[in-house]
């Protein structure tokens, strides 16, 4: 098949996130087909921007052609974002004749986060004779309702759930990566026998090997904790509002004296103000470090006893959800301490740790003892439960020919 897939944030391992369809289409092209990503040139998201001068430019990068659209920079979730998507979709739209043309495709995909990428794939779709495909990220507009307090009848917000309610009516298949959306769609008109669920995934030859190896003086601190005896209990991402860490801080608060080190390695809005909040409540059995290169991940998750997982308490959440990082603790055959209240919960399917109330600190600090209790095999039985379940379920090779079937 020729696949052209349309995401505005799309990335790859040499700009950074997001990775799933740098990660799908690879193997999409080691499996045999063609595939054509178009996005936009710039991205919050992205580490590092392709070079685009002003003019549309094509590179290949492990057999996926890219299509970079030159689009504003921005900051924010303002008006300088909007212009950013509105200048990508005028220019894949005055696009699409050459590239249907060109490309010939025989799936179009909509992957972007917001669903007006719709529009311009179903003007492609037809023009190809080719299937149409919506990738369900987020559900917008209910996200930014439920999460960012936007009223239902901002401006934005209708627009977002009319290109929704026309994906649902028009597309040939819709992929959604949570799972727990049957309801939600089918209110908002999706025939249910389009829907197919295809989570987030890793890619199995990222866990193979040696991977690299600590900074200095990570590595020391760790290796300092364990020397003293203290479990260590490890957190690994972004350090956002939606993390819950405050909850995590206020359970090591009351496990103050107990042998339990908590290692938090990442970045984001809330890592200074936490790092600054630990240290002004005299908390010495927690550390901060700046965020490490991707290759080194495996490395510092091996490390873990106990890996620590939080989500705050919020309705949207029922949809399920579908966490990258909770997929490289069970990679990396963690116990997993999971605070979360949600549609599923892919650590009490593997049995690859606790789950309690999100929000919590006693409960946080209750579970965080119990698995601290547990013997080291105990826990690595709970690992390995982990390590299966992702490898069953989560690895892109799997998701990728899942993809394909609906695609058939």
């Amino acid at each position: 098949m020729n696949i052209l897939l349309v995401n505005h944030y799309a990335g790859s391992p040499r700009h950074g996130m997001e990775f799933r369809p740098f990660y799908l289409a690879r193997e999409w092209v080691r499996a045999g087909h063609e595939v054509l990503i178009v996005a936009a040139s710039h991205s919050h998201v992205r580490a590092v921007q392709p070079e685009v001068p002003g003019q549309p430019v094509e590179e290949l990068i492990d057999g996926i052609r890219y299509r970079w659209l030159p689009t504003p920079a921005y900051q924010g979730n303002g008006v300088g974002r909007l212009r950013n998507i509105l200048s990508f979709l005028r220019q894949l739209r005055a696009d699409a004749w050459r590239l249907t043309r060109e490309f010939r495709p025989d799936a179009v995909i909509a992957s972007s986060t917001y669903p007006m990428d719709m529009w311009v794939a179903r003007k492609l779709a037809k023009l190809a004779k080719a299937k149409l495909v919506y990738e369900v990220h987020d559900l917008w507009p209910l996200s930014l309702i439920e999460l960012s307090g936007m009223s239902p009848r901002h401006p934005f917000a209708l627009l977002c759930g009319k290109a929704e309610a026309d994906a649902y009516r028009d597309a040939d298949v819709v992929v959604s990566m949570l799972p727990c959306v049957h309801q939600h769609m089918a209110s908002r008109g999706l025939d249910l026998a389009k829907l197919h669920i295809v989570p987030n995934g890793f890619a199995p030859e990222e866990w193979q090997g040696a991977s690299a190896p600590l900074g200095e003086t990570l590595q020391a601190h760790l290796a300092a904790e364990r020397a003293a005896g203290r479990v260590i209990v490890g957190y690994a991402g972004s350090m956002g509002l939606p993390n819950a860490l405050d909850v995590l801080l206020d359970a090591a608060a009351q496990l103050k004296g107990e042998p339990l080190s908590f290692v938090l390695v990442g970045s984001g809005h809330e890592a200074a103000r936490l790092a600054q909040r630990a240290a002004a409540e005299g908390l010495q059995n927690v550390r901060f470090f700046a965020p490490i290169p991707k290759a080194q991940i495996p490395t510092l998750l091996s490390q873990f006893d106990i890996a620590y997982i939080g989500w705050q308490r919020t309705p949207i959440y029922r949809f399920g959800i579908a966490p990258n990082k909770l997929i490289d603790y069970l990679m990396a055959g963690r116990a997993v301490l999971h605070s979360v209240e949600a549609g599923n919960d892919p650590v009490a399917e593997a049995g690859a740790g606790l789950t309690v109330e999100p929000e919590d600190p006693a409960a946080v600090a209750h579970g965080l003892r119990r698995l601290a209790a547990l013997s080291p095999a105990e826990r690595a039985a709970m690992g390995a439960q982990g390590r299966a379940f992702a490898m069953a379920h989560h690895a892109y090779p799997v998701l990728a020919a899942r993809f394909i079937e609906a695609l058939a």
